[in-house]
């Protein structure tokens, strides 16, 4: 089995971490998979909604695999196949894989059950909405290697949650449990472990039954204009509303409340 799954049901897209025996941790055809994963995602308009999880109880993602991905960014393992040296020679999959600098404008969820550690808890942060179980467990331990969370953390952790607490994540190195982790808001819920998946689609669902173009418009608004001044992203605002009221979707979404029907959206 390959070390991470990619499937598409109903409208919704499926990533599941695949090395439940490592506690799904990140080796090099990993990460060359999920960035394949989430651009097939980015491309297909048929997939509305991604869910991210981890296979099995114990991990949503360890983070980097100690042993296989980080001595090759080190150097201290030469590429022996065609995983190590993809990533070795296309540094678009890091960014790709972790939506740095690659923003996916469609809604993701993260369902993490478990672990949900150092590259984890980063590609987290890249995800709209955060389901976790309440065996789940989350930090930043890259400090104690002597290494940083270089993959999104040091710039975005503090502008999800409070200062004194992403301070704390990233400069002690401790794990925290999911309800701290619900308290600061660096998650939506904490459920039982067999509510997991069913609530990350209960969620999934509502949000592929919304317009496709308004939601894609939405998330794009907020990134876009995160951290300008105001009159520069109401600018943004402006853009994505003409481009959102302009479009067919526009007229059907009232026109089916009106006629008391479901509505039929198409993303155009």
């Amino acid at each position: 089995m390959p070390p991470l799954l990619y499937e598409k049901r109903d409208g919704l897209a499926y990533i599941t971490f695949n090395r439940p025996e490592r506690h799904n941790a990140m080796d090099p055809e990993t990460i060359v998979r999920l960035s394949e994963s989430l651009l097939d995602f980015e491309s297909d308009d048929g997939a509305r909604v991604l869910i991210i999880t981890g296979a099995g109880d114990k991990a949503f993602c360890s983070g980097a695999d100690l042993g296989r991905l980080i001595p090759l960014y080190t150097r201290a393992r030469q590429p022996e196949d065609e995983w190590d040296r993809r990533v070795l020679e296309d540094r678009e999959l890091g960014r790709v894989s972790m939506m740095r600098g690659h923003p996916i404008y469609k809604p993701i969820i993260s369902a993490i059950n478990g672990h949900c550690l150092a590259g984890g808890t980063e590609l987290v942060q890249a995800t709209d909405i955060r389901i976790a179980s309440e065996n789940a467990t989350f930090g930043l331990m890259e400090v104690k290697r002597a290494i940083v969370p270089g993959a999104g953390s040091m710039a975005r952790l503090a502008r999800q949650i409070p200062w004194s607490k992403a301070m704390e994540i990233l400069l002690v190195g401790d794990p925290i449990s999911a309800h701290e982790a619900h308290r600061i808001g660096l998650v939506n819920y904490v459920v039982p472990l067999p509510e997991l998946m069913p609530t990350a689609e209960k969620f999934a669902r509502k949000i592929a039954e919304n317009g496709p173009l308004a939601v894609r418009k939405i998330k794009e608004a907020v990134i876009r204009s995160s951290g300008l001044p105001l009159p520069e992203a109401y600018k943004i605002e402006n853009e994505v509303a003409r481009d959102v009221m302009r479009s067919e979707d526009a007229k059907e979404g009232p026109r089916a409340f009106m006629e008391k029907r479901p509505a039929r959206y198409t993303g155009h």
